[in-house]
């Protein structure tokens, strides 16, 4: 039995509860309010209006006068405070974000929560309590995927379903994937590597299940991956249910929530008065005087009752008082009363709602609520799989009979803080497919990127299965109406046709790496600016911002190239970019140094991530003398060397050999001339006075973008 692992895996949740909340604590303390928004995990400033109500949630809109940049996005829970955010319990959870506002749903709204407030990124332990609760609560289903992980049971046989597909458009492998998933008994796995088309065949998959009679439990990690499911299944005729906050669904998918579900419920009505008949009497109550202690003087409800009955005062408390506080308790009791009914009707109604669910749909964490287990699940299909602690799929794995989950372990694990609990990193999924690679299908075709651009992680992660369809393998920037630069070193990495091109700064002095002080971070001015032009004169040809991501492995060189490129430019760390997909992708990779060292990004699923979020185009920039120190790197830059572009760093910094004086003057702001020369000897003297302004970026004076 794994009762010694279950407590083990205990140990390691509460120190990575501890971790977390540490952190932010840790953070807050550390950086003074401006600080923690300057590096995007607070909003100062702030005024809120309430804008109205949804789904029994008020919304508060806070904004101000100038632009609001930070890396708080919809879904994330906000501590909203005065000043100290550690001495604030008012929690809400952000639904929308614009340029100089952000919507927040809070349950309440208290008066000072609408003037000079701020709002600080918050780490919560709700999902913690739920792991430890379900952990305590392990039902026969969840000891048995714990058996099967740990070698103590083996796994049942099994033969893949025959079926006819409703999406005609799946490839054999997603079939074959389905099929197998259909005809196992107790657990399958589906490897989907990136693009593949994962979330297609499970919505396929479910839609099977229902087919042959199975109420499915469909979750994921993400509240995002939960509504691609939802968006895929919103046309089937399947009665879906998805249960979450409503402020952490896509507006779009509102209809599907359980929230929105029961008030379209014909009880709903009645649901409703019981409502507004205990608000009304609320009010009332509050008319009187509260019996708090300092007004009754120690007497009890029935005391107070009592005297009230007789008209009578005692221990210096007068009748009038005694008066008020027996109304105030007898309203209160209509109280509780009218609001319990409201809450067994709104729990019978939720109740048949999921009862005749055909699918119901959250996060992880979310299917540990109560409402989850008004059903009965005949199997859990869990998307993001390789994202998600053991502890985590544990919630639904042990609401139904069997599972399915899909994910790659190629790529990055859930992320722990904890050093001591690391070992929580290693997924459910990715011991069961060491354990029994039989049990497990890959999906092989992927329908994201260009084929060269996905040439090298196939082969260097996938033993080359993974192949492009025919819809992508030949895409570029030029089929979007993307024009041609000019020649010249640039034009080299900016030609559509060079969909991988590798700028290598290996030869400039200034590549090196940098700590901010108090930081365990890293950033790399250098590479900073190779990314703002980069992603400049990409722009130039046409490229619209959105579809361009600027990734990197490090939080502070994010923090640093956020801060140069347009608030359109989505910045993100190669983590925090996991499962999402851009048309250009600009990656820096940061680390340069004389010894060679490499830090994480020796962890290689880091960099399948990396090179595997673009999709028309993919600009590298890093030191080759650096990066060349691990083998995989090497052979990546050996691989762009041979069949792509590597261009050198150091010729981006210098003007051609040739060119007109009007360029010359135009480049170092000179009053314009008529003289066009084609003179080595004069341009020699204009090339070296560029030089120099060049290397007071590139390669000369560090420099400093604070």
């Amino acid at each position: 039995m794994p009762s010694k692992f279950i407590a083990h895996l205990k140990i390691l949740v509460e120190m990575e509860r501890k971790a977390e909340i540490e952190a932010m604590r840790l953070e807050i303390k550390r950086l003074s309010g401006r600080e923690r928004e300057n590096v995007g995990r607070a909003v100062l400033g702030l005024n809120g209006k309430v804008i109205g109500e949804e789904l029994g949630y008020f919304l508060v809109k806070y904004g101000r006068d100038r632009e609001i940049k930070t890396e708080i996005s919809v879904g994330d829970l906000v501590v909203i405070s005065k000043r100290d955010p550690l001495k604030s319990d008012l929690v809400g959870t952000v639904v929308e974000k614009g340029k100089r506002f952000i919507t927040v749903a809070l349950e309440t709204v208290p008066e000072w929560a609408l003037k000079g407030v701020r709002l600080d990124l918050y780490a919560n332990d709700i999902t913690f309590k739920r792991w430890l609760e379900n952990l305590n609560n392990l039902r026969e289903s969840g000891r048995k995927a714990l058996e099967l992980y740990l070698g103590f049971r083996e796994p049942e046989g099994s033969e893949p379903v025959g079926f006819t597909p409703f999406d005609r458009s799946l490839n054999a492998s997603q079939r074959m994937a389905i099929a197998r998933a259909l005809g196992s008994p107790d657990f399958f796995l589906i490897h989907g590597p990136f693009g593949t088309g994962k979330t297609r065949t499970l919505a396929e998959l479910i839609r099977q299940e229902v087919e042959r009679g199975n109420k499915v439990l469909a979750t994921a990690e993400s509240n995002v991956a939960v509504d691609n499911l939802v968006e895929r299944l919103a046309n089937s005729g399947l009665k879906v249910v998805r249960i979450g906050h409503p402020s952490r669904v896509s507006r779009s998918l509102h209809e599907t929530t359980l929230a929105y579900l029961i008030t379209r419920h014909e009880l709903y009505g009645e649901l409703r008065e019981l409502r507004v008949i205990g608000q009304n009497l609320k009010e009332k109550r509050d008319t009187f005087t509260k019996p708090a202690p300092k007004y009754r003087r120690g007497l009890s409800d029935r005391e107070i009752l009592r005297l009230a009955s007789k008209g009578i005062g005692v221990r210096g408390v007068p009748a009038r008082l005694i008066r008020e506080m027996a109304e105030w308790l007898k309203i209160n009791q209509q109280v509780q009363k009218t609001f319990e009914d409201a809450r067994k009707l709104e729990e019978r109604i939720a109740r048949e709602i999921i009862r005749k669910a055909d699918v119901v749909l959250t996060t992880n964490a979310s299917a540990g609520l109560d409402v989850v287990d008004y059903g009965s699940y005949d199997v859990a299909i869990i998307d993001e799989a390789t994202q998600a602690t053991i502890p985590s799929v544990l919630i639904p794995i042990n609401r139904a009979r069997r599972f399915v989950l899909a994910g790659d372990h190629r790529q990055l694990p859930p992320t722990i803080l904890s050093e001591k609990a690391k070992e929580l990193s290693k997924t459910l999924f990715e011991g069961l497919i060491e354990r029994y690679p039989v049990k497990s299908e890959m999906l092989t075709v992927q329908y994201r990127m260009n084929e060269r651009l996905m040439e090298f992680p196939s082969g260097e992660f996938y033993g080359g299965k993974v192949v492009a369809d025919k819809g992508v393998k030949n895409i570029t920037l030029a089929d979007l109406g993307v024009k041609s630069p000019e020649n010249g070193p640039w034009g080299e990495v900016l030609k559509p046709e060079n969909v991988l091109v590798f700028i290598d700064t290996a030869k400039l002095k200034n590549r090196f790496e940098r700590q901010r002080r108090g930081s365990e971070s890293r950033e790399n001015p250098l590479e900073a600016r190779f990314v703002k032009e980069a992603v400049e004169r990409i722009l130039e040809l046409g490229v619209k911002p959105e579809w361009v991501g600027a990734i990197t492995p490090y939080d502070d060189q994010r923090d640093l190239i956020s801060s140069l490129l347009p608030e359109e430019v989505e910045v993100k760390t190669v983590d925090g970019y996991q499962g999402r997909e851009k048309e250009v992708i600009v990656l820096s990779f940061v680390r340069s140094n004389r010894k060679g060292e490499l830090g994480f990004l020796k962890d290689l699923r880091r960099l399948n991530v990396s090179l595997t979020r673009a999709k028309r185009k993919l600009i590298l920039i890093g030191d080759s003398s650096t990066l060349s120190s691990h083998p995989t790197y090497k052979r990546l830059i050996e691989f762009v060397r041979d069949r792509e572009a590597v261009v050198d760093a150091k010729e981006l910094t210098e003007p051609p050999a040739s060119m007109s004086i009007d360029n010359v003057r135009e480049i170092l702001g000179i009053s314009e001339t008529k003289e066009s020369i084609d003179v080595p000897k004069d341009a020699e003297k204009v090339r070296k006075k560029d030089r120099d302004r060049m290397q007071s970026i590139y390669g000369g004076t560090p420099y400093n973008p604070f």
